[in-house]
Formats: structure tokens, sequence, C-alpha cells
């Protein structure tokens, strides 16, 4: 695909920067209970909203990566530009920025474990298998929320 893109919009393409307010949002939460608390420390609160920043991108490189390997993101998907499909980045770069971004989250996570302990070790690695099962591996649960659909938990509560 012949592109006018720089390098820099191709990568934030990538990232999908629309869907960073949601990985911020559970880090506010949590600073705002902190800060209730009178427990807020300005690092670990930096070092937290970074760290939820990076594990959302990475996730988004993972999700992109992987569902071409899969052949999920065809040209007639609906949504943001998925660009390992599009062919603006090779799948092999895609796979690298997500091993350096969960790379930057983990340095972020040893900060945060020597800060709030094992719970925070625990919590990271869950977040960054998450990110990668959720398409890749060997049974990506993304692809398969649609097999209980027309079992809903809904049709159980209508009344006859």
């Amino acid at each position: 695909m012949a592109t006018n893109l720089s390098t820099i919009q191709v990568w934030l393409l990538a990232i999908r920067p629309k869907t960073l307010p949601a990985a911020a949002a559970s880090a506010t939460v949590g600073v705002a209970a902190a800060y209730h608390e009178d427990l807020f420390r300005l690092g670990p609160a930096l070092a937290c909203l970074l760290a939820a920043l990076l594990l959302q991108i990475g996730a988004n490189l993972a999700n992109d990566v992987f569902n071409y390997y899969r052949g999920a993101d065809t040209q007639a998907r609906l949504g943001p530009l998925r660009v390992t499909q599009a062919g603006l980045l090779k799948p092999g770069q895609v796979l690298l920025g997500m091993w350096v971004v969960f790379g930057l989250a983990a340095l972020l996570g040893v900060y945060l474990f020597t800060q709030a302990g094992w719970p925070v070790l625990v919590i990271g690695v869950a977040c960054i298998v998450a990110a990668i099962a959720y398409t890749g591996g060997p049974f990506p649960f993304g692809y398969y929320g649609n097999q209980f659909k027309e079992h809903s938990v809904l049709d159980h509560l209508r009344i006859s």
C-alpha cells in the first residue's frame, strides 16, 4: 500500500491513541483512591499511569499483529486501520514494537513492585499475558466471545 504517512504517523495509527483514555481511567481512579486515603505519592502515581498507557499500547500492537497472522483483519473490516494488514508495517516490526512497549511497562512494574509489593507483579504479568492471549496464542479468547451470543443472559431472563 502506497502512503504519504511518516513513520511516526504510521506508529501512531498502530498504537491507537483513541483507546488510551480507557487505560488512563483505571490509573486515575487508583490515584484518586490513594489521594482520598492520604496515601498519594507522585512517583508511583505517574509510574502507574504510564504503565497503564504502555500496557494498552502493547495490547493494541498485539491485537494488530496477531489478527494479521490469523487473517482476522481484512479490507472489509470496519474500524480503525490495522497497520500490519494494510502493509504499513511488517509483522516483525509490530512484534518488536509490542515487546519493547511491554518491556518498558515491565520496567515501570519493577519500580511499582518496590513501592507496593508482589500484587503489582501479579497484576502486571496478568495484563501482559491477557493482552497477548486476546488474539494470540493457542486459544485466543478474543475470537470466542460471539459463540455465546445466541444464549445470552438476557435470553434466560425473558419471561414467556
